[in-house]
């Protein structure tokens, strides 16, 4: 295994699997001096519809070591991350935030994705409110920060991180990482977006995050109530998330090689 990867403007860092449409690695991304350390930090959606080769490539060549799971408890209960095929792996789970309880939740949101994809309800408007709710909400800070924890306790393999889809959570995730390994804001904006050529925006009734791709403006709308509440991401990660400048550097030295 090699440190050694040219990046590619053309797939984002996909990974080719059967089952899963938005697995990426970030390695070659570049950041300060260096660049991203491949086979090291993996965004995807859910890993249920995995295959066993889907599973095999990520145990056996991807050393996939902790799955950070950023879904609510009930996506997280009905379409469970099949870690029995990933045997060396531990899981965490990080709700970015939690469904509503109460026997008429799941309705309820079953309702707001089928008004989604009927055009009923705008897409743009529902997500750019969301987003702020992702970087400032109790639960959102509580698993932002659990990530970034486990990024630096983990000290062999690789992580990967995920949503429902890889588009919205984990596409927030990803932002965060990328800005405190100093990945320039025109790449973290790029890889962002990058889902919307490599996802099915198929949806599903079932889960709103599994409705359409990712826009611009709802990263800047996270990025605007953060400034807001903060003052600058920098000030965000190091205040909301506990992510200072020793902690950077220790990610750096763990997941950046020059």
């Amino acid at each position: 295994m090699t440190d050694t990867i040219e990046p590619s403007p053309t797939n984002h860092g996909k990974i080719a699997l059967e089952g899963l449409h938005n697995t990426r690695d970030l390695g070659g991304l570049p950041a300060g001096s260096g660049h991203v350390r491949p086979r090291r930090l993996l965004r995807s959606g859910m890993l249920a519809p995995a295959t066993a080769g889907d599973l095999a490539t990520l145990r056996d060549t991807y050393d996939v070591r902790l799955v950070v799971d950023l879904r609510t408890d009930e996506e997280a209960a009905r379409w469970p991350d099949p870690m029995e095929a990933l045997p060396e792996a531990r899981l965490v789970h990080l709700p970015v935030f939690r469904a509503p309880s109460g026997g008429d939740a799941q309705e309820a949101i079953r309702a707001l994705g089928e008004k989604l994809m009927s055009g009923e309800l705008d897409i743009a408007d529902l997500f750019s409110g969301l987003y702020p709710r992702f970087v400032l909400g109790e639960d959102g800070l509580a698993a932002y920060c659990g990530l970034f924890r486990e990024l630096l306790s983990l000290e062999e393999g690789a992580v990967l991180w995920h949503c429902s889809a890889g588009k919205d959570r984990c596409g927030m995730a990803s932002a965060l990482v990328e800005t405190a390994l100093g990945v320039p804001w025109d790449l973290v904006e790029k890889d962002y977006l990058a889902t919307n050529e490599l996802i099915e925006a198929k949806g599903s009734a079932q889960n709103m995050f599994d409705v359409g791709g990712v826009d611009a403006r709802y990263l800047h709308a996270a990025l605007d109530a953060v400034n807001e509440a903060y003052g600058s991401l920098d000030a965000y990660l190091t205040e909301a998330l506990r992510v200072d400048d020793d902690a950077r550097e220790e990610l750096r030295r763990k997941f950046i090689v020059a």
